[in-house]
């Protein structure tokens, strides 16, 4: 009954409750410094909190967006939604880098997710495999939860939009950890992680809007879920940029390009899509 009737403030206890684990494991255990290279205990405990949620509620997975039948085509909608504008994203990039004197090249091989540009590249099949598995899990898990089980759980309480916002909202204070620790390790200065710190989580709110526009549209998690797999583990951990000074040094521009250019495109989309409907509801 409390699920029920407390939507927002239940919907806050269970986001504090995932956020104290993810900060435990970022913290303290720093599993993303192992050879696991990913923080992944944080995303385990978040699905199994949605399979306990989805029980005491009576819901399905398919209610929150996972439906069977639309996996495949919904994948590759997301998928090609991230090649086409982290295409535009590295071509920004590698321009920028030839216009500076110092021209990269493509190369694929593993590493982990650094703000501080801290790079270890692996490059054996057992470590690519390790790197798609721990993908699927964060982006099941942060799909799940911040998609999926927040927008249709909230939107009953404040309306669609506000449980869109809500949930972007919340998806963006969830990733002020990671630069948090990056300044208590003494990698970041203070100005330097407040600046970190507002931009990512801008950055991360205004994805899981894009992410949270898809599946209200869609009624899918799918399209969402591809598009943000494709951006943290091909574009991110297994294709980089190498030049003859270092690896990635302007992947803030790639991921500024290719995520909003996406964002602008999605909403446009969202937009032109609604105005269709309303019209035809007047024809």
């Amino acid at each position: 009954m409390f699920f029920k009737e407390k939507r927002v403030s239940s919907s806050v206890i269970i986001f504090i409750i995932c956020l104290i684990v993810h900060a435990a494991e970022v913290f303290f255990l720093r599993t993303d410094e192992t050879v696991f290279a990913e923080c992944f205990v944080n995303k385990v405990f978040g699905i199994v909190v949605l399979f306990v949620l989805l029980a005491l509620l009576k819901m399905k997975w398919s209610d929150i967006g996972f439906k069977a039948a639309r996996f495949l085509p919904d994948c590759l909608k997301g998928f090609l939604i991230c090649a086409v504008f982290y295409t535009i994203g590295f071509g920004a990039e590698f321009i920028a880098l030839a216009v500076q004197g110092n021209p990269g090249h493509m190369e694929f091989f593993v590493t982990g997710f650094s703000l501080t540009g801290d790079v270890n590249k692996q490059t054996g099949v057992l470590f690519v495999l390790m790197c798609i598995f721990f993908n699927i899990i964060n982006v099941w898990m942060e799909e799940g939860l911040f998609r999926g089980f927040y927008i249709t759980y909230l939107k009953e309480k404040i309306g669609p939009k506000g449980a869109l916002f809500l949930a972007a909202l919340l998806f963006g204070i969830w990733h002020l950890v990671t630069p948090l620790r990056s300044v208590i390790d003494g990698q970041m200065t203070i100005p330097e992680f407040a600046v970190m710190s507002i931009g990512y989580v801008v950055l991360s709110a205004l994805m899981g809007i894009k992410w949270g526009m898809l599946y209200e549209q869609s009624g899918s998690v799918w399209i969402g879920l591809a598009d943000h797999f494709f951006n943290n583990c091909v574009v991110t951990n297994l294709l980089h940029v190498v030049t003859e000074t270092g690896v990635d040094e302007n992947q803030i521009m790639r991921v500024l390009i290719g995520e909003l250019t996406s964002f602008v495109a999605v909403v446009i989309y969202v937009r032109l899509k609604k105005a269709k409907v309303a019209k035809c509801a007047l024809a």
